[in-house]
């Protein structure tokens, strides 16, 4: 073999060392941010089992708000459909919007929902209700903290994948696509998760 053999064969194997080692951090990225979401998707289905519980504690008391009781559970199901779609694939932008909307819906329904009670002081101060509010309210809190670390995994993934020379091998070696952030329409509600207190 010639030393020119010997060159092309180095540089082929260094360009299939280098294509590995992009494949497998996008690989890692990739795990971390769907990680982050099995995290919100946790913390989500507590906060869906919550509500009903609120709900039917608060019936009694709301028998004619019965319209606002309804409008509390149908966002909670659309958000629960939501959220099982975008379980499947987290790196599915639209199954991410999706999500974010009807997560908006769900804390626009649960804000009517407070602005009822405050009207009705022995709601207010019924125990389980209060329980359940603060399990709710922490809840919130671990909801705001897991979508903070999934999208902390979706930007590391996304600025890798878009860096030079990663991106002129990335959709060769099926990362495509940005993945999408987890954001609602109202900004504040990310910085400061709706609080039900009764």
């Amino acid at each position: 073999m010639t030393i020119s053999t010997w060159i092309l064969i180095g540089v082929i194997a260094a360009l299939l060392l280098w294509l590995i080692a992009i494949y497998n951090q996008l690989v890692a990225l990739r795990n971390r941010y769907q990680n982050g979401f099995a995290q919100i998707e946790v913390q989500l289905k507590r906060r869906y089992d919550l509500i009903p519980n609120l709900v039917e504690a608060a019936r009694a008391y709301l028998s004619h708000e019965r319209e606002t009781l309804e409008a509390v559970i149908q966002a909670r199901d659309q958000a629960a459909a939501g959220l099982v779609a975008a379980a499947r694939d987290p790196g599915n932008a639209a199954a991410i919007r999706d999500l974010a909307g009807k997560e908006q819906l769900l804390t626009t329904a649960l804000g009517r929902f407070n602005a009822v009670v405050e009207n009705y002081p022995d709601l207010k101060a019924d125990q389980t209700i209060a329980q359940l509010t603060e399990e709710l309210t922490s809840t919130e809190n671990r909801i705001a903290f897991a979508r903070q670390a999934f999208n902390d995994g979706i930007m590391r993934y996304n600025t890798y994948r878009q860096s030079f020379p990663n991106i002129v091998v990335a959709g060769w070696l099926g990362h495509g696509t940005d993945a999408e952030l987890l954001e609602f329409a109202d900004r504040q509600q990310i910085a400061e998760p709706p609080r039900i207190s009764f």
